[in-house]
């Protein structure tokens, strides 16, 4: 159902001589400028109780009333899904997402997904655009999601996603010793032949990726990854690109290697392994509404911890 909700303002003096679509964009940042232009249009927005058209300017002092109607932005139906949540106020909630949970409905996964999920565990979020979310994880990625409950934490979220100041950190298993950390700069785009996959590419979009080494293996190595920009796949394509497949990652890292000398059930246990093994383990944001510095982090699933703990074991012999 639409909600109703009406806001008055007074135009400050310094926003004389500025247009209406400019003045309105201003003082309601949290809504988009697309929205706002249609509620100008439409007369939902009145200065001094009468409509203007979007370039009109002000002089400063007028009254603005808008009439803001909210459609529903997000028609998925609601499922109940067990969401392990982090953190929630009013503004946003922090989840860990598990691993074969498709984060948006697509074609072939219309239901079961965390899209679905939000939607029932509540179910205002259908006003929002995606349900709140604002950045994604590969469906069988692992780990710290944020989705935002009002407009305004949304359009702050989507800023500072923009701007680069969500710190975002990963840890990814790869099959191969890396000595030391480095960073990869290789723009990514859509695989000319395979739909399904990213790849470097001149023309592709810019993307940038931290990485450190978090613990050495004899044949692996655990990485902690940091990204600077968010490319569909980044981290998979720039650590297969440059040869440190993820293990486990069938799309990008071909077969398992496994190494020959190790114990059977170090290799079963590789063999066996049923998803990229990348967590992502620690997520640092501003939040929109207090402007506090916040910062989560939670350890690898069950799946990634048996298996470090059997390369542990092996280096121990």
């Amino acid at each position: 159902m639409p909600q109703d909700q009406q806001i008055v303002s007074i135009v400050p003096p310094e926003m004389a001589q500025q247009r209406l679509d400019q003045v309105v964009a201003s003082l309601c940042p949290q809504y988009s400028r697309s929205q706002l232009q249609k509620w100008i249009k439409s007369g939902q927005v009145l200065v001094d109780n009468k409509p203007l058209k979007p370039k009109e300017r002000l002089t400063g002092g007028e009254q603005i009333i808008i009439h803001a109607t909210q459609e529903v932005q997000t028609r998925s139906e609601a499922e109940a899904i067990d969401l392990d949540i982090v953190y929630e106020d009013e503004d946003l909630l922090v989840l860990n997402k598990p691993a074969d949970l498709v984060v948006h409905p697509a074609a072939g996964n219309w239901t079961g997904t965390l899209v679905n999920g939000l939607l029932h565990y509540n179910p205002q979020l259908e006003m929002l655009p995606r349900a709140g979310i604002v950045h994604r994880l590969d469906k069988d990625t692992t780990g710290l999601m944020v989705v935002a409950k009002s407009l305004e934490a949304h359009s702050s979220l989507v800023e500072q996603l923009q701007a680069r100041d969500v710190s975002r950190e990963y840890l990814a298993l790869v099959q191969r010793p890396v000595i030391a950390g480095g960073t990869i700069e290789a723009n990514i785009g859509r695989h000319h032949i395979d739909r399904l996959k990213m790849a470097l590419m001149e023309g592709g979009k810019e993307a940038i990726t931290h990485y450190r080494v978090e613990e050495r293996f004899r044949h692996h190595t655990l990485l902690r990854v940091a990204l600077e920009t968010g490319r569909t796949h980044q981290i998979r394509v720039h650590l297969t690109a440059n040869h440190m497949p993820i293990v486990g990652d069938q799309l990008y890292g071909g077969r398992p290697r496994v190494p020959a000398g190790i114990s059977g059930e170090l290799r079963e246990a590789l063999q066996a392994f049923p998803r990229q093994a990348l967590h992502a383990t620690r997520l640092g944001l501003i939040h929109p509404i207090t402007e506090e510095e916040m910062e989560w982090e939670v350890p690898v699933p069950e799946d990634m911890d048996v298996l470090l703990a059997l390369l542990r074991a092996e280096e121990a012999v």
